[in-house]
């Protein structure tokens, strides 16, 4: 999901504490926990004043029996995925960069739906000022570039820009990127801080309506309308619950479905009931932006390109290394009920 500024729980503290200390222990299957026991509830972190497929599955009644155990919110992927990993919640979502690049640390995670991506509602754009200088790829050198986390999407997509504009590696790694919380971009653009800023979701609309900024580009400029983002379980996870699985993914995939075929004001309707039902002290303020989850594919089915990408992307960074990752092993859409013919992985 693009990610806006939330209130947090100190469960969310917690597993961001804990990061990735016991991966080695949530791939390992012990003898009386190695049996199928299908659990009838995913523990998962959420985001203020957002509701995610998964939450929205639940809400329309396509999860059946599975019920959605919420142990505080996220502001980030990577944290996301990690504390799944480590078995401290049962699904999360990230950026697939993110995904490959912890697989490639031996997690056993496994991507089972794509949950957000990019079309023409639902994109990240780099804006500028409206009297920048910046007009140009190659304006970009020795500017600063605001984005909510490194190593990411944000990051990827600016890599992709340069270089497909002709700029050199040495060239490109003269673009300084900085960490900016994503409630604070624009006014940190606006007051000269940082050159661009990358702006998503409510955040960009806010912007645009201000006015006196204007794009560089967008992720969905560089590649058209593509999934970015997949949900994983573990292994381990999957192996005991194959059934609860089968229920969660197709009934996001059903849900995403839903958003697409759904009149839009019928769609935040629906989302703003649910936030403020759920009483977590959290505006809904950001609904009135909604426009899209962003996934392509019918059901949220995942291609193996959507990872295949990030995984050469990481390589040529030098954050992997080459063949570290077997893609096949790291997605699946076996699961998904809703995608056509199950796949593998």
């Amino acid at each position: 999901m693009k990610e806006f500024h939330v209130h947090t729980t100190s469960r969310r503290t917690f597993l961001a504490f804990t990061g990735l200390s016991a991966l080695a222990a949530a791939g390992c299957g012990t003898a009386s926990g190695s049996g199928v026991r299908n659990t009838g509830k995913l523990r998962y972190q959420g985001w203020a004043g957002q509701v995610t497929p998964a939450e929205l599955a639940a809400e329309l009644g396509y999860l059946e029996d599975v019920k959605l155990d919420w142990v505080g919110n996220t502001i980030s992927g990577p944290q996301d995925i990690q504390s799944a990993a480590s078995g401290q919640i049962d699904f999360g979502g990230a950026f697939n960069g993110a995904i490959v690049k912890l697989a490639s640390r031996d997690a056993p995670v496994r991507a089972v739906i794509s949950y957000y991506g990019s079309d023409e509602a639902a994109y990240s754009g780099y804006y500028v000022t409206e009297d920048s200088p910046v007009r140009t790829p190659r304006d970009l050198i020795g500017r600063k570039v605001g984005m909510n986390t490194l190593g990411a999407h944000s990051e990827a997509m600016l890599d992709i820009y340069l270089r497909e504009h002709g700029l050199s590696r040495a060239e490109a790694q003269k673009v300084e990127r900085i960490v900016v919380p994503p409630v604070n971009t624009e006014q940190t653009l606006r007051r000269g801080q940082i050159d661009v800023a990358v702006l998503g979701g409510i955040l960009r609309d806010k912007a645009l309506e201000t006015g006196g900024v204007r794009k560089l580009f967008s992720d969905f400029d560089l590649r058209g309308a593509f999934s970015a983002g997949t949900y994983v379980l573990t292994e381990r996870f999957i192996r005991q619950n194959p059934e609860t699985v089968r229920t969660f993914v197709t009934g996001v995939g059903r849900a995403l479905d839903w958003s697409r075929a759904t009149p839009r004001d019928e769609v935040v309707a629906r989302m703003t009931e649910v936030v403020r039902r759920r009483k977590r002290n959290e505006s809904t303020d950001a609904l009135r932006y909604w426009r899209s989850y962003g996934v392509s594919a019918p059901g949220g089915r995942i291609d193996e390109r959507e990872l295949s990408v990030w995984s050469d992307w990481l390589t040529e960074r030098g954050d992997i290394e080459r063949g570290s990752v077997d893609l096949k092993k790291l997605w699946t859409n076996e699961f998904n009920g809703g995608a056509g013919a199950a796949r593998k992985g």
